[in-house]
């Protein structure tokens, strides 16, 4: 580069080893921040689904950690480069590790991980045995305390079908059902899957949902919600109680949004409980 070239460009002489690092700089005002970071970040990341295959999907990550009162700002850059780096598919133990890698490379004690992101599950109508792909929405969370140290929570919301008791008794014939959102939000072993939440709640609800189903198929899913009415109350208690028993399970909540067939509006219910995993 000539004379005339740096005096037009001068900052590209500078050399990276010359510029002030100011984001390590000391701060005066004395208050520590309890998380800093990235938001909104979307992301293709690789997912290991429930039969050990990957899954390609396009996450949504807050990444954020504990500033001590004595420094001025973070490395945002880091948490970009540190995503990056994740080649290999995901699942529990190895999205806690990248927490764990959060939280060394950004030198802090606390930090908080969340990642959401569409699932997908392949199932078998229940007669005709046709397969299809159903969507859930997941969402993963590890997060490091003084208080509780790193605990790991998985929120899924699984569509599910619920038919109401009370319409079923006072009616001549038929009932009137509706599609609901099932909300499991539990703190898990590292053990604990995303199906296993999501087999819960298509479980304890009236009935699964499909993406494809042939007649006989709509005939045994009518008529297995038909025999299997439930308020929404019913609901979130049934899938509670089945929270409650599984050992991988800690600290759980459970909603139930019914979108109404006979209403303009929806019913919904929340239940909070403890599973058998012993608190952290």
């Amino acid at each position: 580069m000539n004379a005339f070239d740096r005096a037009l460009h001068p900052a590209v002489s500078v050399s990276a080893q010359t510029l002030e690092d100011t984001q390590s700089s000391p701060d005066a005002r004395h208050l520590p921040i309890q998380r800093v970071g990235v938001k909104a970040l979307r992301y293709p990341m690789q997912i290991v689904a429930g039969n050990g295959s990957a899954q390609g999907t396009v996450a949504t990550l807050a990444m954020y950690v504990g500033l001590p009162e004595h420094v001025k700002g973070t490395h945002m850059s880091r948490f970009i480069q540190l995503l990056d780096e994740q080649r290999a598919p995901l699942e529990s133990k190895s999205f806690l590790r990248m927490e764990s890698l959060m939280r060394q490379r950004l030198e802090a004690d606390s930090a908080y991980l969340e990642m959401a992101f569409p699932y997908f599950r392949r199932k078998a109508a229940p007669v005709s045995g046709v397969e299809s792909l159903i969507d859930c929405d997941v969402k993963l969370i590890a997060e490091t305390t003084a208080a509780r140290g790193t605990t790991f929570t998985i929120e899924v919301v699984a569509p599910v079908t619920s038919l109401c008791p009370c319409s079923k008794k006072i009616s001549d014939y038929g009932a009137h059902n509706q599609r609901s959102h099932i909300t499991i939000r539990a703190e898990a072993s590292p053990t604990l899957s995303i199906d296993a939440l999501i087999d819960i709640a298509e479980r304890e609800a009236s009935s699964e949902v499909y993406g494809v189903l042939k007649r006989a198929d709509e005939k045994f899913v009518t008529e297995r919600a038909y025999d299997n009415p439930k308020f929404v109350e019913d609901l979130v208690r049934d899938i509670a109680l089945a929270c409650r028993n599984d050992a991988d399970v800690g600290d759980f909540m459970v909603a139930s949004e019914n979108f109404e067939s006979i209403h303009n509006h929806s019913a919904y219910a929340e239940i909070y409980g403890r599973g058998r995993l012993p608190a952290s």
